[in-house]
């Protein structure tokens, strides 16, 4: 049994990842610790365990096997760190870190200390994103030229119960958030994106602040990759009713995913739009692989790559955005080594 203590309840998902470790037969929460003390006490008392103020009291018991993180993103690198110092397993929400220098930092230390590492990117466990890669290893598509991933929901839009919309406040802080749309629901299409279509070359971002929040709300990335494809991530917090889109475009096909509506066109299939009759199945969540890889070594499907990409997109669309320029990954990556 993997003995947890939940670490702050500050991301909306901290609630659904305390059910997952409640459901799973190999994880029991423990404890509880929240950089807010109020917030951690209620949340201690709902899970039924103690409420711990001390973090370095939490990672130095002796019954602590591992920690979900779910504290303020600019906390990452500081908890991250001191958990895997303290040998503690550690399963956390996106994004890792602001800047693929700080990743470095947080997985040198995760490394040194030969603990396990989890970075929830659920939408790679999915039944369509594993069609999407099948069809795509097929040849079905052919030569891969666009893909398209859209993202979207009204969480900053008014309403007469909610007048700042039904995201919490401190989503629009830019210290904790290190962003808006893009950093938060942007990085699930961005890391399907870079599954799909690979290694990135540049990037060319607009993240809007249409309702003056100190954080994008509304946001569109270029992307161009390697292969010489071409990528658009759209993402933002004011669009009421928008689906998820996924599209991918080549010359041979196009697979286009919405909700969950799939279609296939290709020229080795014929010329008519094909509707899958079976998915393949679902890979284990985020958790369980998590799990599995403390208990039995078992390598995720998740990667530290698929976590570094992230940080990678959002670092130069940020740069993108302030300096209203194309930025080449390349550039981060010199930074990184000259600093």
């Amino acid at each position: 049994m993997i003995k947890v203590a939940m670490l702050s309840k500050w991301h909306v998902h901290a609630e659904d990842y305390a059910r997952e470790a409640t459901e799973n037969v190999n994880l029991s929460i423990k404890m509880v610790w929240d950089e807010r003390k109020d917030r951690g006490e209620k949340w201690a008392e709902q899970l039924g365990v103690p409420f711990e103020q001390d973090l370095e009291k939490v990672l130095t018991n002796p019954d602590i096997d591992a920690v979900v993180v779910d504290t303020p993103t600019n906390l990452h690198k500081e908890v991250i760190m001191l958990a895997a110092r303290h040998k503690k397993h550690i399963f956390t929400e996106k994004v890792l870190a602001f800047t693929i220098q700080d990743c470095e930092e947080i997985l040198s230390a995760i490394k040194e200390n030969d603990v396990k590492l989890m970075v929830s990117l659920p939408r790679l466990t999915t039944n369509y994103y594993l069609y999407a890669q099948e069809i795509l290893d097929k040849g079905f598509i052919g030569r891969l030229t666009s893909i398209r991933c859209r993202l979207s929901h009204d969480g900053a839009v008014a309403s007469d119960s909610l007048p700042n919309g039904w995201l919490p406040e401190h989503f629009f802080n830019k210290e904790e958030c290190g962003g808006g749309a893009l950093i938060d629901l942007g990085a699930h299409p961005i890391y399907l994106t870079n599954r799909l279509a690979g290694p990135t070359k540049a990037v060319t971002a607009r993240l809007q602040q249409t309702l003056g929040y100190e954080v994008d709300d509304n946001a569109v990335a270029l992307i161009e990759y390697e292969s010489g494809a071409l990528g658009t991530i759209e993402s933002g917090f004011l669009s009421t009713g928008s689906p998820f889109q996924l599209e991918l475009y080549g010359t041979e096909g196009s697979l286009l995913i919405e909700d969950n509506t799939i279609r296939l066109k290709s020229r080795q299939l014929g010329r008519e739009w094909i509707t899958p009759e079976q998915l393949p199945e679902a890979l284990p969540s985020a958790m369980d692989q998590w799990v599995q890889n403390i208990l039995a070594e078992k390598e995720p499907t998740i990667t530290i790559e698929d976590v570094v990409g992230l940080t990678l997109i959002n670092q130069a669309a940020n740069l993108s955005h302030r300096q209203g320029r194309r930025v080449e990954t390349v550039e981060l990556v010199t930074r990184r080594i000259q600093s």
